[in-house]
């Protein structure tokens, strides 16, 4: 009985938390959160770049590589 109990005070602790973190954002607010250094990757070429180097340098077929590489390091 108490593991069932602990167990339903856990989800909604879960629950609440979960719905703590929606919020409306006031229009005015929503041009802080378009700007570039709040997106999940604020540097996208530059990523793109050092995957590329990377897939090439261990000669391993990613997701952005034609296949293969020359595995020695060389750029």
């Amino acid at each position: 009985m108490k593991i069932t109990r602990f167990a339903v005070i856990f989800i909604l602790l879960l629950i609440i938390f979960a719905l703590a973190g929606c919020v409306q954002v006031a229009p005015w607010e929503r041009g802080n959160l378009a700007k570039p250094h709040m997106a999940l990757d604020p540097h996208p070429l530059q990523s793109a770049v050092q995957a590329h180097n990377y897939g090439s340098r261990e000669a391993a077929a990613s997701t952005n590589s034609a296949g293969g590489g020359g595995g020695c390091g060389c750029f």
